[in-house]
């Protein structure tokens, strides 16, 4: 039984930091919901259990590397944890990849920073029937724990993509034939008065404490309506308004 001076067990928890999951490719998936959704995609490098989750969930833990409960919650990133965490290997593709399988549906984050939203947006993007994320600009990690565990699964059901430079990656969207639509409390459409919504989109998001750059151009600056007293909607309501009424319109 693996214990917390286990070698594979040392190199795992390192896996906490942003540096060591860049430099490695690799990255933590906690939890019976997160291993079942990256087994189904093979994304599984090793997967850690205690002998009570073995017992538990036995569909999950065919293969696995037995560690006593304090191996277990070193590695997790939860208060309580479940007694599974696997060793993932990191599934971001570039963004001209993402853009050869030709998707209707396309959410970018741009400049967000906190990782509940990001894995919120993943996990109603894939909910929408989007084919990609993009992390784009100074996005947080899409690896980071708090993102993984937001997404519930998500992550492995969409493309991923990080990028550097969201002009870019708003030029290629364009160049692709994708209509990019920015998600602005402050736009000067109103998402309800829009008649190009079923038409191949990138909806882009960004922080709630800065909005998206100015100087990034999108085809068209969108407001959600607000009908009571709200100031604004936060970027998960937000994303998910746009998406659905962009699935919606898709599938009319």
């Amino acid at each position: 039984m693996f214990t917390v001076r286990t070698p594979r067990v040392v190199a795992a928890r390192r896996l906490h930091r942003r540096r060591d999951r860049d430099e490695s490719g690799r990255f933590l998936a906690e939890g019976p919901q997160a291993v079942r959704e990256a087994l189904k995609a093979g994304a599984v490098a090793e997967l850690f259990a205690t002998a009570e989750a073995v017992a538990r969930y036995p569909e999950l833990t065919a293969e696995h590397s037995l560690v006593d409960d304090a191996a277990l919650e070193a590695l997790a990133d939860t208060v309580q944890p479940q007694g599974l965490v696997a060793v993932c290997r990191q599934r971001d593709i570039p963004l001209d990849a993402a853009l050869a399988a030709r998707p209707r549906l396309v959410a970018v984050c741009v400049d967000i920073r906190d990782p509940g939203n990001a894995g919120t947006v993943l996990r109603t993007a894939d909910a929408a029937g989007a084919r990609a994320v993009v992390f784009a600009g100074d996005s947080v990690d899409p690896y980071n724990g708090k993102a993984v565990r937001s997404s519930a699964g998500s992550l492995f059901h969409v493309d991923v993509v990080r990028a550097r430079d969201a002009g870019a990656t708003v030029d290629a969207l364009r160049n692709a034939g994708i209509q990019v639509l920015a998600a602005d409390g402050y736009g000067d459409t109103d998402l309800f008065d829009l008649d190009t919504l079923g038409k191949p989109t990138a909806w882009l998001f960004g922080s709630e404490a800065h909005g998206l750059p100015r100087e990034l151009a999108a085809d068209r600056r969108v407001r959600v309506p607000l009908y009571g007293g709200a100031e604004s909607l936060n970027l998960a309501a937000a994303a998910a308004v746009c998406l659905y009424s962009s699935a919606k319109a898709m599938r009319e």
